[in-house]
């Protein structure tokens, strides 16, 4: 079973910034893609930002240019680095990864959510 953990949510004034981790744990074999997604009050779940194993990147259009996501591979830690913060990008932001654990089984991984909130 792997384990998600994600920390470096918490209150910002819009126009700040906040840098958020994830770390993957347990029986991890590889890790495919990693990725950040966001929940804002009453809405549905929505993708920020992906990165691949190799390193190749996905950003929601509303994100781009101030977010950037990158991962290091040898401590199974994703980041994400949120930039010109503004109220609308207030939500629960979640950590997900995929891949193989122990005996080559597939998994696709959710951390327990971390709060981000942007006051105007």
């Amino acid at each position: 079973q792997v384990q998600l953990v994600e920390s470096g949510g918490g209150l910002v004034q819009a126009g700040g910034s906040l840098r958020l981790s994830c770390a993957a744990s347990g029986s991890i074999r590889s890790i495919n893609v990693m990725g950040w997604y966001r929940q804002a009050p009453g809405k549905q779940r929505d993708m920020v930002a992906r990165i691949t194993s190799g390193g190749s990147l996905n950003y929601a259009d509303s994100v781009k240019g101030r977010f950037t996501i990158s991962r290091d591979n040898t401590k199974n830690t994703v980041y994400l680095q949120m930039n010109s913060l503004k109220p609308e990008d207030t939500g629960v932001y979640s950590c997900n990864a995929n891949g193989y654990s122990d005996f080559a089984r597939p998994f696709n991984s959710w951390g327990q959510g971390t709060q981000v909130t942007v006051s105007s």
